[in-house]
């Protein structure tokens, strides 16, 4: 079973949206030199002030390939009162070279125009994943396939070879707003990278192991994510219902209610599974209910934590090296860090 035996016809329209199509240049296009009026999402932004008391305005733009520092020296503070970190922004200016990397010097005019909605194209902001969506998909219907525990594979078939609605949300969304594959077919990206470093960690351990329960739970982690976040005017956005109840509550909810048209489906291992689902973050502070109990739970958080650290080591690296390798990234708020920008062209 494949995703063109389950979706048919719809499967080339819907793989088409993933990848969406090429418009005016984007930041990863920009050079030295350049003089650019481009239209960029407001990452982030901070008012400053120099040391001859003028003020600043320094942000991040982006857009789906990456992000360029820019700096309004000009309309600092009328700048920062208007426009909201989020908001969609056309951006006029120089690139330029600023402490060893990229940096968008913003007109004295026109440096920065926020547009309303409706008057830019959203697909320049929606990031798309790299890797090809058909063959990740096919490669966890072979896990799924692999199960030996007839409940869980039942479970699992329900899920990714029943419901066409729900295959067709998967195989699209992202996995956050922007600290990890936060992209279109980002979550199955996630999702895969997952369940394969659990297969790993399962071959190492059997003794300790119920691969089947791992595997399952590597599955099922974070489909809730499928109604926590949409696609808005200005990119990926939580929903109401993400914000509201968060997708380990909403997954918990979907596994229950698939388990429940399961006869016979023993108890001791539907709650192993909900207990994989609830404690994958690791954490209460992390945003789970209850911490991992069970040898199934802590490989799982830990794989799952591995994979979204690296994704986000490697999206920084992605969108702040500027080549020359040996330089540090900006403060990454949620890694708590600069990083290392070695030149891994050499690796």
């Amino acid at each position: 079973m494949k995703l063109r035996d389950i979706l048919g016809e719809d499967a080339k329209s819907l793989l088409n949206q993933v990848t969406g199509g090429k418009e005016m240049s984007f930041v990863s296009e920009m050079k030295p030199g350049m003089v650019v009026n481009a239209d960029l999402k407001v990452l982030s932004k901070r008012l400053q002030e120099a040391k001859d008391g003028k003020k600043f305005l320094l942000l991040t733009l982006g857009d789906r390939t990456g992000a360029i520092r820019a700096i309004d020296w000009h309309n600092a503070e009328e700048n920062d009162t208007m426009i909201p970190i989020g908001a969609i922004v056309r951006a006029k200016g120089k690139v330029v070279v600023y402490d060893e990397r990229l940096q968008l010097n913003l007109d004295p005019q026109k440096g920065l125009t926020l547009l309303e909605e409706g008057s830019y194209d959203v697909q320049r902001f929606l990031a798309v994943t790299k890797r090809n969506v058909s063959d990740m998909f096919d490669k966890l219907l072979m896990y799924i396939s692999d199960l030996r525990n007839d409940y869980l594979k039942k479970l699992l078939k329900i899920f990714f070879e029943e419901e066409k609605g729900f295959i067709r949300t998967f195989i699209t969304a992202p996995a956050a707003v922007k600290v990890h594959h936060a992209y279109k077919g980002g979550l199955l990206e996630h999702t895969l990278s997952v369940v394969e470093l659990c297969e790993f960690l399962a071959s190492k351990y059997p003794e300790s192991i119920d691969r089947d329960l791992l595997i399952s739970g590597a599955i099922l982690h974070d489909i809730g994510k499928i109604k926590e976040y949409g696609i808005g005017s200005s990119g990926i956005e939580k929903t109401d219902e993400g914000e509201l109840v968060g997708h380990i509550s909403i997954g918990l909810e979907m596994v229950s209610q698939r388990i429940e048209k399961i006869p016979d489906f023993p108890n001791n291992l539907k709650t192993e599974l909900k207990h994989l689902v609830l404690s994958h973050h690791g954490e209460m502070d992390w945003g789970s209910p209850v911490v991992p109990k069970t040898t199934e739970a802590m490989v799982l958080h830990m794989a799952d934590n591995l994979d979204s650290k690296i994704a986000q080591f490697r999206e920084i690296e992605t969108r702040e090296y500027n080549g020359t390798g040996n330089g540090w990234s900006n403060y990454d708020r949620f890694l708590n860090r600069r990083i290392y920008m070695k030149n891994r062209d050499n690796l």
